[in-house]
């Protein structure tokens, strides 16, 4: 059987893709304006390709804070407009405060127009090519499971949620089934190799816990689609790549053969760094807190009429328990009748403890956690133990969450909300999860600018 081989991009290589060509058009529409017009504040030289370098920098420093190489974002027209406006402002803004690195402020104050036309039209017209001729077909997956019927469903459900260019065609049942409990076609084995050629089958999945699922047979053919060309991935992996979760409720209670922790977990260069910067991290912290102090104390006894700093026990390393700083956000007696999950919009957040929290300003006493040792500038969100015990009993791997210092922020923060029910506290499982599983200092950068990217999109819950 011959296989057709189709152009596709997995979700990593798009985001390469975009920042590549989100540069090489930025330099090709400055390059047009310096032969067509009277341009000459950013021309091309060998003498000067620093300057591109960074040029280059701060357009992906400032779209990845602007998500602007976030695929969904991508794939949305006022989103990506808003994205784009944002991070060429800002780029442009850091290029012209930087001359040491940068070319010298132009007297004709009209080249910085020049400048930032340049990049923001450089952009959108790419941009909109990639709406319109890529984002739309070129990306689809065709794809098919092997599972059984009755759990394939709601793993498709799980995957095409956050990744919609997945398109699942149909299942090959991993055993023999007498009743197809699914809303998808059923593959005949017989008609497998078929079926695959006349679709135009870019992957398989496999999907199911135990090797004995699937007979000796169906493995005989799929290592045969394989030499022959056939992309064949567990659904773990392909749920991992898509998500940047691990997905702990398909996973059996082996979990070191699914997420081996990163070695940063045991390597003490990583964390000899790690806590030199969290000591560095909250002693700036720490002092930028002390002079807002003034006009939080004021603004509190206006709005919020009680003690402006409360502390709380929390669950850290370990398991081990230790008090939590942090600016009071809710009336007064707000758990008088027992310990309930914060929520989005809860009605229990005064008018000032909303701004303190969209802000983030209430978590700059956590600063002292941190130079404590108790806490960490990144990690999973430290938890309430009367909630860590109702969840673990619920999910499994919750613990595993605690095998290292909870954080100031973390992946789970920067990417899902505030947890008010055990359907949210396993999502973010799953990403504190996905970080353990991957922690180190390239994804560290990354919860970082995410972080700050909340903060300026005042996104804080």
């Amino acid at each position: 059987m011959k296989i057709k081989k189709k152009i596709h991009f997995e979700i990593s290589e798009r985001k390469v893709l975009l920042r590549i060509i989100d540069v090489c058009f930025v330099l090709l529409t400055l390059y047009t304006i310096e032969r067509i017009f009277n341009f000459s504040y950013f021309y091309f030289d060998f003498s000067n390709f620093y300057w591109t370098v960074v040029l280059a920098v701060y357009l992906n420093f400032f779209g990845t804070i602007f998500e602007l190489y976030n695929l969904q974002v991508a794939s949305n027209q006022y989103q990506m407009v808003r994205s784009i406006i944002l991070t060429t402002s800002l780029t442009v803004l850091f290029y012209l405060l930087t001359p040491i690195f940068t070319p010298t402020l132009p007297e004709n104050r009209i080249q910085i127009i020049y400048f930032y036309l340049a990049i923001l039209v450089g952009l959108l017209i790419w941009r909109f090519l990639y709406l319109k001729l890529f984002a739309s077909n070129r990306f689809v997956k065709r794809v098919l499971f092997v599972c059984d019927s009755k759990s394939l469903d709601k793993m498709v459900v799980d995957l095409v949620n956050v990744n919609p260019h997945y398109q699942v065609l149909g299942f090959v049942p991993s055993h023999i089934e007498p009743e197809n409990k699914s809303s998808f076609y059923k593959i005949k084995f017989e008609e497998l190799e078929t079926y695959i050629q006349q679709h135009n089958l870019t992957e398989i999945v496999i999907a199911f816990k135990k090797k004995d699922e699937i007979s000796v047979e169906l493995y005989e053919k799929l290592l045969g689609l394989l030499e022959e060309g056939i992309i064949i991935r567990e659904y773990d992996q392909v749920y991992e790549a898509s998500t940047n979760r691990l997905p702990v409720t398909y996973l059996s209670k082996d979990f070191y053969k699914y997420f081996p922790f990163s070695r940063s977990n045991q390597n003490k260069f990583y964390l000899t760094i790690i806590r030199f910067l969290d000591i560095l991290f909250s002693l700036v912290g720490i002092a930028i807190g002390i002079l807002l102090i003034p006009i939080l104390l004021a603004a509190n006894l206006v709005c919020n009429r009680g003690p402006l700093l409360y502390t709380q026990e929390r669950v850290g390393k370990n398991n081990k328990p230790f008090t939590i700083y942090k600016l009071r956000t809710m009336v007064k007696d707000a758990e008088k009748d027992g310990a309930v999950f914060a929520k989005t919009n809860d009605i229990r957040v005064t008018l000032f403890g909303k701004f303190l929290r969209k802000s983030r300003l209430d978590e700059v006493p956590q600063f002292i956690n941190i130079l404590k040792g108790e806490m960490s500038i990144i990690g999973p969100r430290p938890e309430r133990p009367i909630f860590v015990k109702q969840i673990a009993e619920k999910l499994p791997f919750y613990q595993t969450r605690h095998i290292i210092k909870p954080g100031l922020t973390g992946w789970a923060q920067v990417n899902h909300s505030y947890t008010d029910s055990i359907d949210d506290a396993l999502i973010k499982l799953q990403y504190d999860l996905f970080y353990i599983k991957h922690r180190s200092i390239f994804l560290d950068v990354n919860i970082i600018i995410k972080t700050i990217g909340t903060v300026l999109f005042y996104k804080g819950q």
